[in-house]
């Protein structure tokens, strides 16, 4: 029996996927399995027990990724399963940027009492007069599974499309409509686009990626988006392109001191994934990629361990070890398992950064005896009996 606690209310419609073999523990101490969105496991003890986390979204800053890894804890994301919901909030905040909606449905509440508002509205909404996002130029950044729809979306609605992204994968590149500009340089999106959108991972490499050297070399009057990570634009920066007009709008859909309230930010309470079809599709993915890891040992969407994938085990039994990404591991594995007369029949290895994954199926059920024998080598953060 699998052990499965939930930090944050999860979707019934992936919980009910759970076999007879899983139940759901209130308990974190005793759990095999947690399922979280937004909670914060930073500052929570990972038990020994536990042997995976699955975030039903995309994002994992709020999980300690390394401190997991070293504890052969999988951590899984759902990549593409909100993509739909952020696509379609991205599009509308492009529209109330390009259009003063906001402006105009407040001027509307303000003047509720007004017994003569439709003749007044008739004066009153060339304050409010915008443009149309057709013809006009957008640049996306990162074409991940979000910004290949929002890309596909712009072209729809009749936008010139510019797409950045130097790690673009054969997937990606397959969905992206061929009327999309494939850009090899961040600047020609800052030099040439009216609006531009971001959708890249926080790293140390893209944080703070908007700021006043980026936005120096884009066009004035120029919108920008943040739908990915508030900490992708450098937000005191952004502010000041606000004030001197260099910037006319910026649309970020996470709520901080710095930009609430400000004139020219259009600040949306993290609506992102905030939909029923986002959170079910998020919570049915997490659900299959626990399954599949705790019973079988396949990886798929880690973020801190390497995609792994050797089917349903028909053999006698199936083992998994964690350990450091360096040489002769397999070697002594190997050597342990035969040093106990035991047949390995399929293995396979993955890798990533420093740390790797190894499965072994064998012809004979794994003994405590052999485990303890591989947990005992030097670089072994866990060896786990998957059969």
């Amino acid at each position: 029996m699998y052990k499965i606690n939930c930090l944050n209310p999860i979707a019934d419609v992936g919980l009910k996927n759970f076999s007879d073999n899983y139940q759901i523990t209130a308990d974190l101490k005793e759990a095999d399995g947690v399922l979280v969105r937004s909670a914060s496991m930073h500052e929570m003890e990972i038990p020994d027990r536990l042997l995976a986390v699955a975030r039903a979204g995309a994002g994992v800053n709020n999980i300690p990724l390394d401190k997991c890894a070293e504890k052969g804890v999988v951590v899984f994301n759902t990549p593409g399963a909100n993509a739909n919901g952020v696509k379609e909030l991205v599009i509308a905040g492009m529209l109330l940027a390009a259009r003063d909606v906001i402006g105009g449905i407040d001027w509307v509440k303000a003047s509720a009492d007004n017994t003569d508002i439709a003749k007044a509205a008739e004066k009153e909404k060339k304050n409010f007069a915008g443009t149309e996002i057709m013809g006009k130029k957008l640049g996306v950044i990162g074409l991940g599974a979000i910004g290949v729809k929002v890309a596909n979306a712009a072209v729809a609605l009749g936008m010139d499309v510019y797409g950045y992204d130097p790690y673009l994968s054969v997937n990606a590149a397959w969905n992206l409509s061929r009327s999309v500009k494939h850009v090899l340089n961040v600047d020609d999106i800052y030099a040439e686009c009216d609006y531009i959108t971001i959708h890249v991972p926080l790293l140390e490499s893209t944080k703070g990626m908007i700021n006043a050297v980026s936005i120096a070399k884009m066009k004035e009057g120029v919108i920008i988006l943040n739908f990915a990570r508030d900490l992708l634009a450098n937000e005191k920066d952004v502010l000041e392109g606000l004030h001197s007009g260099k910037i006319a709008r910026y649309v970020s859909d996470f709520p901080n001191p710095t930009t609430a309230g400000q004139k020219g930010c259009i600040v949306i309470p993290h609506l992102g994934a905030s939909t029923e079809e986002s959170e079910d599709n998020c919570a049915v993915m997490a659900v299959e990629e626990m399954m599949d890891y705790l019973e079988n040992g396949n990886i798929r969407n880690s973020v801190n361990y390497p995609a792994c994938d050797m089917g349903i085990c028909t053999k006698a039994g199936r083992i998994a070890i964690f350990h450091k990404n360096v040489a002769n591991m397999i070697t002594q594995f190997t050597a342990a398992i035969g040093g106990k007369g035991i047949n390995i029949s399929d293995m396979t290895n993955k890798s990533r950064g420093e740390v790797a994954y190894t499965m072994i199926d064998m012809e004979s059920t794994p003994t405590q005896e052999m485990i303890d024998v591989l947990e005992k080598i030097d670089g072994v953060f866990r060896v786990r009996i998957v059969k």
